[in-house]
């Protein structure tokens, strides 16, 4: 009876654990949102940048994208809420625009295209998953047209 029950709390003790480690790897993950105003076309829709976005995120300024620019955030959780100041054009009025996306748990870095997102565009045309560019380094060259050490040539 007395081991049945320390089996039994034991047990209980484990998938509680195993509970709280699955619940936490899913909403402590950390994500990297990468935002883009950049011009898109796809699907044969084009979407042109505006003159300027500027990102808030939980009530921060994540900076002011200009047409080419990229921007980035860090967010926990798989629920992402940004608020975006859209200037169309120089000079123009700024329309506010509240956003809320579910992030894509499979994904470390992603990259929000902001024209795609704003033109109605699907998921899969306006989010994408960032990768990296590897930079090669320059291999070091070897002058050896000179040599410093010159040696007697022929009958000298």
């Amino acid at each position: 009876m007395k081991s049945t029950r320390r089996l039994l709390i034991r047990l209980i003790a484990i998938a509680a654990v195993i509970a709280i480690a699955a619940w936490m790897m899913v909403i402590g993950r950390g994500h990297t949102i990468y935002f883009d105003n950049k011009p898109i076309e796809a699907n044969g829709e084009k979407y042109e940048a505006p003159y300027q976005i500027q990102v808030y995120v939980d009530d921060e300024s994540m900076g002011k994208l200009k047409e080419g620019d990229r921007g980035m955030a860090t967010t926990m959780g798989q629920d992402f809420k940004m608020v975006l100041h859209i200037t169309p054009e120089k000079d123009a009025k700024k329309v506010g625009s509240a956003v809320s996306l579910k992030i894509p748990y499979n994904m470390d870095g992603i990259v929000i295209n902001l024209p795609a997102l704003l033109g109605g565009a699907p998921e899969e045309v306006y989010q994408s998953e960032f990768i990296p560019t590897e930079v090669e380094e320059p291999e070091e060259e070897v002058d050896i047209s000179s040599d410093e050490f010159e040696m007697p040539m022929g009958d000298e």
